[in-house]
Parts: structure tokens; sequence; C-alpha cells
């Protein structure tokens, strides 16, 4: 009994494995080289559904919905990312940007194969930009 307790009591201090919480923000560098303009029609058709909505990836996909998040289709991934995953103009404090410039982490999004950085850097100048939605193009000026 003493020894569950105190592997018990380890654990507690220590912490579970996998559970690794993303910092609040990053440090990121907005005059990246991105992989194709930083539009959110871009970053949904060229990473978003490629690399997390897919069917071969199937985590954010109408059927996985990891985190209640489905990339679906367009409207319903940008309203899942600007429903607390995304604050547009602050690139470095957003979730989504935190979790994709994290290679390694445990909290790395998407698990296993990391984005490259220049998809990385069309995601941090859209949100740098103000994540502006579906249609609308992004911001003049960004680097």
């Amino acid at each position: 009994m003493f020894r569950i307790w105190i592997a018990a009591s380890a654990i507690a201090l220590v912490g579970c494995p996998g559970e690794e919480d993303p910092p609040a923000c990053i440090t990121v560098d907005t005059s990246c080289a991105p992989l194709y303009a930083p539009t959110f029609d871009n970053v949904y058709s060229m990473t978003l559904v490629q690399g997390c909505g897919s069917d071969r990836t199937s985590c954010h996909s109408a059927e996985g919905r990891k985190g209640g998040l489905s990339f679906e289709d367009p409207q319903t991934a940008y309203d899942g990312l600007l429903d607390g995953r995304v604050t547009p103009g602050d690139a470095a404090c957003s979730e989504l940007i935190v979790r994709t410039s994290s290679p390694g982490a445990e909290f790395q999004m998407p698990p296993g194969s990391a984005l490259s950085a220049p998809a990385r850097c069309a995601l941090i100048q859209w949100v740098h930009a103000g994540a502006p939605g579906p249609g609308v193009s992004v911001a003049r000026g960004l680097r």
C-alpha cells in the first residue's frame, strides 16, 4: 500500500507523461519567407486540409474533429480557428502558431511530422495580418 502511495505521489509531483501544456506565447519571425501568399484560402487548401484535415490525416477531418476542430470546409475551419485558437494580429500568442511552430514538443501540431518552415511562415504571416477570412486577401506590407 505504501508503494502505491509513493508512486501516486511521484506522478502527482512530476505530472503525467504526454500532458505537456503549450506556452501561452512564443517568439515568431514575421519577416520569414512564406511557402505561398498568406491568405486564408491558401492556408486552408495548402496546409490545413493537406496536413491536418484530409482523409489520410483525419485528426481534423469531418469525422475526426480532434479538440472539436474540423477542417471539413473553409468556413467551418475559419470559425473553429477564431474560436480561441487564433488571435488575429497576434501570431506569437495564437495557439495555432504556438503548436505548429514547436517541432518536437509533445503538443506539436501536426503530431509526428512538423510543417515545413515556409508553411509555418505562411500561417504566421496570415495571423499577423489579422487572420482575414475566406475570400479576403492579406493586408499589404507584411514583409
